[in-house]
């Protein structure tokens, strides 16, 4: 894709944010309709009425659409098709798969079969074609490495969609960042699909704030996991340091990763599979200890902002100090781990 100017991307940015904005009650009433709904049936749930899902077809299409379409109106060829297809196509079918969970209720360990098969097939494709934003060089290390990233941030994206706003929220700040980031390093392709995904993650949350009035369900979360996954393993950060270059695209996910680093080793620690769910998230902790919902969303936001202004000033820093940058966030989120796991997790 060509370089595209500061109103090319604030179109772009905009024209999902009205497209999904639009669509989402039109999904929010073909969910009541067909019966796509979570009811509080179950202990982990935080709201009290029943709530539709199908949101996040809504998001999926409005990214979709606005970027073939944005292909279509500028340089489109087949590479650039090609391109923006070998993220976007992994991420319609996720997405897929996150619908029929919506609908049918899937067990956890089918998803994750299918998401470890997707995860190692983008995985061969990225290693094979070079596309790996900060590989090691050795194709038997990138490949388990891109495995891990692609399935972790997928499945973490879906632990985080547990209380109204939080993924879409923290999902919309991390792409903001990320084309912040991807613009300034002339990455067009990245910077582009970022702004598509905040502006959609956006009109979502006019709808997803609390009190939601429709989630994203699975369909949405397994649709932006991969997606996000996929971008930010693509982006080749500015830090000539090695271990600042890793770290950049885990700090733009580090709000994420905390809370199913939490949620998970709570579980293994309880006895409990990391795969059902529960109301030990960060949300739910947060929650737990006198906040109010919005104000443990507020402060998961504020979380995301902060590791991703992190991930933006160690891509400006000069070379000796970006690896110092790296492990005070390190440190600040070994923190906030000790201080979340020591807040009551059920």
């Amino acid at each position: 894709m060509s370089k595209l100017s500061v109103t090319d991307y604030l179109i772009l940015g905009s024209l999902s944010l009205f497209l999904v904005g639009a669509l989402t009650p039109v999904m929010q009433l073909v969910a009541k309709r067909f019966g796509v709904i979570d009811t509080p049936s179950e202990s982990h749930k935080t709201h009290h009425k029943p709530v539709p899902y199908l949101g996040g077809v809504a998001i999926a299409v409005g990214v979709v659409t606005v970027t073939y379409l944005a292909s279509l109106a500028s340089s489109f060829n087949r590479s650039t098709f090609l391109l923006a297809s070998s993220v976007l196509v992994p991420a319609i079918v996720m997405g897929v798969v996150g619908l029929i969970d919506d609908i049918r209720k899937l067990s956890p360990w089918p998803r994750f079969i299918i998401q470890s098969g997707f995860g190692v097939a983008i995985s061969i494709l990225l290693v094979s074609t070079n596309t790996l934003g900060s590989p090691f060089g050795n194709y038997f290390i990138d490949i388990p490495i891109t495995v891990l990233w692609i399935v972790g941030i997928t499945n973490s994206i879906n632990f985080f969609d547990n209380v109204d706003g939080g993924a879409s929220g923290a999902v919309a700040i991390s792409a903001i960042f990320l084309f912040v980031l991807s613009w300034q390093g002339e990455q067009f392709l990245i910077a582009a699909l970022s702004i598509v995904l905040a502006g959609a993650t956006l009109g979502f949350l006019v709808w997803n704030r609390p009190p939601a009035r429709i989630y994203m369900g699975d369909a949405g979360a397994l649709f932006l996991g991969i997606l996000l996954a996929s971008l930010t393993i693509r982006f080749d950060p500015n830090p000539i340091d090695r271990i600042a270059s890793f770290a950049v695209p885990i700090l733009l996910l580090a709000v994420p990763i905390l809370d199913t680093s939490v949620a998970v080793v709570s579980r293994l620690r309880r006895g409990i599979s990391p795969l059902q769910g529960g109301k030990d998230h960060l949300s739910h902790r947060l929650m737990r200890s006198k906040f109010t919902k919005r104000q443990a969303i507020l402060i998961l936001w504020i979380l995301s902002m902060f590791f991703g202004a992190v991930a933006f000033v160690v891509s400006l820093a000069p070379l000796s100090l970006e690896r110092y940058i790296v492990y005070l966030a390190l440190m600040f989120w070994l923190i906030a781990y000790v201080i979340f796991s020591k807040l009551s997790d059920s």
